[in-house]
């Protein structure tokens, strides 16, 4: 049964980052969406909170439900479908805010080629200030073409 709950987990983290890219697209880019994001775009942004930061309540209710739900009447497969989704959420923060935007400085001396090729997919999805003409909407995964520019260069 430990097995079929890690698979679950890994399958569910996994699966989020499709997700991830098409609540970023189709949401965030789009009409519903683009109000809370829009403060995400623009250079220099002066707050320690942007809009965009609604995203997480957004992917935090249904977590924390599924948590509960996972674990009221003893642990249920919910609750490694919750974890799965904690545990992205978890690495979103990380990778997204403190190794992509540096919004906080805790890992700046990190130069590895994997995390190089994902600041230059998420640079250039950043170069399009619109809503408009976005690309490289995944968080962990962007187009090859980035990783083999990343393990080329060195800082």
């Amino acid at each position: 049964m430990i097995l079929l709950y890690l698979a679950i987990t890994a399958v569910t983290f996994v699966a989020m980052e499709g997700i991830t890219w098409l609540t970023h697209k189709y949401i965030m880019h789009g009409l519903l969406g683009w109000y809370f994001h829009e403060d995400h775009h623009q250079p220099g942004y002066p707050h320690v909170f942007e809009k965009n930061d609604f995203f997480f309540v957004v992917f935090a209710i249904p977590c924390m439900i599924l948590f509960y739900l996972g674990t009221v009447g003893g642990i249920t497969w919910l609750a490694f479908l919750a974890a799965g989704v904690l545990l992205y959420g978890i690495c979103y923060f990380l990778v997204h805010d403190v190794l992509i935007h540096r919004r906080f400085k805790w890992f700046d001396k990190v130069d590895h080629w994997y995390f190089r090729g994902l600041r230059k997919g998420h640079k250039i999805h950043h170069k399009h200030l619109g809503k408009e003409d976005g690309e490289c909407f995944g968080m962990l995964y962007v187009p090859k073409k980035y990783f083999i520019e990343a393990r080329k260069m060195r800082k």
